[in-house]
């Protein structure tokens, strides 16, 4: 690791200006092209009518499409520390587009799988986005910036649902993926003629970038605690969100697709904190804003299970849900990126990878626990990933203040 860091030399004077207009770009661009991997959530009770499938059946698309989207961050997001980002990040755009339209084309579960999985591969465009905003950024203000661009991915996250849900409802579930292609063309198009190019000092090869993965897995626990934490924090995330749209199908609500997409609006609430949670990690540190964010989603889970049959006990909790989630991510790689500057799209690489799979486990155990136990499995399995991550945190806090100490005595 430390011949990895012989390979850079500091080129920060070199680099273009961070001004408000790209800053909100890149904000802006994030939400547009996250907002792919969760259209289908709240359009799969539909899907399965189409297809006549069961629920745990139809879950797998969600799983597949996390998945897929793991795939991606490892093989591609690496290449931002060594490849010039903005030819990457159009090439990527040029490719979802093109997977968003067998999406909508899908004929049977086996085609919809394959699209859904090429979707997740080719959506990491964000991935490559936040680490170019943390490079453009003064170094005592990357948690600022992390959060505000973080902020412009998670109202993308909520907002797909609304959207997908109220499209889906009037036009179909197909309408949504064609209406999704033609805005990742036009995003393709609008981010070629405005970004920056960066550059890279890098002489490191693709297959000595992928190597390097490991050294740093290996070498930095902090890296490893962060990345285990994000993963079962968002597996508890894609447990809940996975299972709303049946959820809410049955009584005491009896809603459909649309209003499945509109509690997408209500974690709005929880996404504004975002950039707060951003300055409060460089002010109070990220390790502590972490713990927080875990307690509070752990609180969130367990409104669901004893007030998830009442409306206003829902939307509380779906607002907590979002909050704890996002604060956590953002200082999780504020974190993350301090640890080695040089190497931020790699270490976003083992962070980003395992919160999808993280994510992925949380889609396949929601709708599993859903088909078995309906509401209080889900919450039951939510509440345990949410225990394990605080579990996780608890031990990473221990050792490193042991770890202080020690430096103290000599």
């Amino acid at each position: 690791m430390n011949a990895d860091r012989s390979t850079y030399s500091s080129n920060s004077s070199n680099l273009p200006v961070l001004s408000r207009s790209l800053l909100l770009i890149l904000a802006v661009s994030c939400g547009l092209s996250v907002a792919n991997l969760y259209y289908n959530q709240p359009l799969l009770a539909d899907m399965a009518q189409t297809f006549h499938l069961s629920a745990a059946q139809i879950g797998s698309i969600s799983m597949l499409t996390q998945l897929g989207y793991a795939l991606g961050l490892f093989l591609f997001v690496p290449l931002g520390d060594i490849k010039e980002k903005k030819s990457l990040i159009v090439i990527l755009l040029g490719a979802v587009t093109l997977s968003l339209l067998f999406v909508a084309s899908s004929n049977n579960l086996t085609m919809l799988g394959a699209a859904s999985f090429a979707v997740g591969t080719t959506t990491v465009v964000p991935q490559i986005i936040v680490p170019l905003a943390a490079q453009l950024a003064a170094p005592n203000q990357q948690g600022r910036i992390v959060g505000i661009v973080m902020s412009g991915l998670f109202f993308g996250i909520l907002l797909a649902r609304t959207i997908s849900g109220i499209i889906g409802s009037i036009w179909g579930w197909r309408t949504m993926f064609y209406i999704a292609a033609c805005l990742m063309l036009v995003l393709a198009l609008m981010l070629w003629g405005v970004l920056p190019k960066t550059g890279s000092n890098s002489r490191l090869s693709y297959g000595q970038t992928l190597k390097s993965l490991g050294g740093y897995i290996t070498q930095l626990p902090l890296l490893r605690e962060a990345s285990l934490m994000g993963g079962l924090l968002f597996g508890t995330f894609s447990v809940f969100w996975t299972t709303l749209a049946f959820f809410i199908k049955q009584p005491p609500y009896y809603y459909g697709t649309e209003i499945a997409g509109l509690f997408g609006l209500i974690g709005v609430a929880g996404a504004s904190f975002a950039p707060i949670a951003g300055r409060l990690a460089d002010k109070k540190g990220p390790r502590i804003v972490v713990g927080i964010a875990a307690a509070v989603t752990l609180l969130a889970y367990c409104i669901f299970w004893f007030l998830g049959q009442q409306l206003w006990g829902l939307i509380l909790g779906v607002i907590l849900l979002d909050l704890g989630i996002q604060s956590a991510q953002i200082s999780n790689q504020a974190r993350v990126y301090a640890l080695i500057p040089e190497a931020k799209s790699r270490l976003n690489t083992i962070y980003m990878v395992s919160y999808f799979i993280g994510g992925s486990f949380g889609s396949f155990l929601g709708m599993h626990a859903w088909s078995l136990w309906q509401w209080k499995g889900v919450c039951l399995s939510g509440s345990l990933l949410i225990l394990a991550s605080l579990i996780t945190w608890g031990i990473g806090r221990k050792n490193n203040i042991n770890k202080n100490n020690i430096n103290k005595d000599n």
